[in-house]
């Protein structure tokens, strides 16, 4: 959960988002050499008289070709790292399909038989003390923890976004197409989310809510749901 005054990201509560982490660090940190580097020509541009008459320097152009291009390989590996660690699907022990509308969630647990529900924002006159405002749903995502979660995402009138940044998961939902995504939650929790995807009028009024639990009690909610 965000707080107020919050620089950096949200905790990470899956091994893909503890990896965009540490890029985003990385990167930083290339940044930060970069601007130092510059910083360093103009001060001392600025306090050196320099004077050349020099109209050809192959070696200057040699380092300012070859030193962006090792900045950029610095910056490239890494991310396509974790491309290609985010478009792995692994055998998933969960299924769960998203469905977007204009302004809720749907949700089918495709494991289990008529698991099925919607899930509305709670308006804020129905909100218990001590829960977020727009950020509150009647029905929660209930998912086991250190499992594979798979879930298939799509959307029933217009572009929609399923969004929860502590999971490192944003998916375009997208009238018939399936788009899917995978993650494994590393900690028992609540996660909160929201569409992402400009989608009319309350576009801001449909948040999720993923709740991260242990298998036990993933199985007697899951059972208590589906009898």
């Amino acid at each position: 959960m965000a707080n107020h005054s919050q620089f950096g990201f949200q905790d990470a509560s899956s091994p893909i988002m503890e990896e965009l982490v540490e890029f985003h660090d990385h990167a930083l940190m290339v940044a930060l050499a970069i601007c130092s580097l510059v910083l360093y020509l103009l001060a001392l541009m600025l306090m050196e008289k320099l004077s050349s008459n020099t109209v050809d320097a192959q070696e200057v152009e040699l380092i300012w070709t070859i030193l962006p291009a090792i900045v950029l390989i610095l910056l490239a590996l890494p991310s396509l790292q974790i491309l290609y660690m985010m478009d792995e699907i692994d055998e998933p022990d969960l299924t769960l399909k998203a469905i977007g509308h204009q302004w809720y969630w749907t949700y089918e647990y495709t494991d289990f038989k008529d698991l099925t529900f919607d899930s509305y924002m709670l308006p804020t006159a129905e909100l218990p003390t001590g829960h977020f405002r727009l950020l509150e749903v009647d029905h929660r995502v209930v998912i086991p923890m250190e499992s594979p979660i798979r879930i298939i995402i799509t959307a029933d009138d217009v572009l929609h976004s399923w969004a929860v940044p502590t999971l490192g998961v944003k998916t375009d939902a997208i009238p018939g197409r399936l788009n899917q995504t995978s993650f494994i939650t590393t900690r028992p929790g609540i996660f909160y989310g929201q569409c992402s995807e400009i989608c009319g009028a309350n576009h801001s009024y449909m948040p999720i809510v993923v709740e991260s639990t242990p298998l036990t009690h993933f199985e007697n909610w899951s059972s208590l749901l589906s009898s």
